[in-house]
């Protein structure tokens, strides 16, 4: 099985999830909206809002879902 392309770590204990696209850190991102807008910068899509996050062949989630950000919110 191949690891998908875009990978969002673990939650960090400080808030946010680390983000690479094909091995290469994107950023930080502390929601859904920042992994899509990495994903765009990255041309996965021109529209954010088209990336579908919840496929498997293209996200994988580590360490907790889309609704996982650490931090004291988390």
């Amino acid at each position: 099985m191949s690891v998908p392309p875009v990978i969002v770590h673990p939650p960090s204990p400080t808030g946010g999830r680390r983000v690479t696209v094909r091995g290469e850190i994107a950023g930080l991102a502390h929601d859904r909206r920042d992994v899509q807008e990495f994903l765009r910068r990255a041309g996965v899509a021109e529209d954010a809002d088209a990336i579908p996050l919840d496929d498997p062949r293209l996200v994988e989630w580590r360490g907790g879902g889309p609704e996982e950000w650490g931090g004291a919110e988390g």
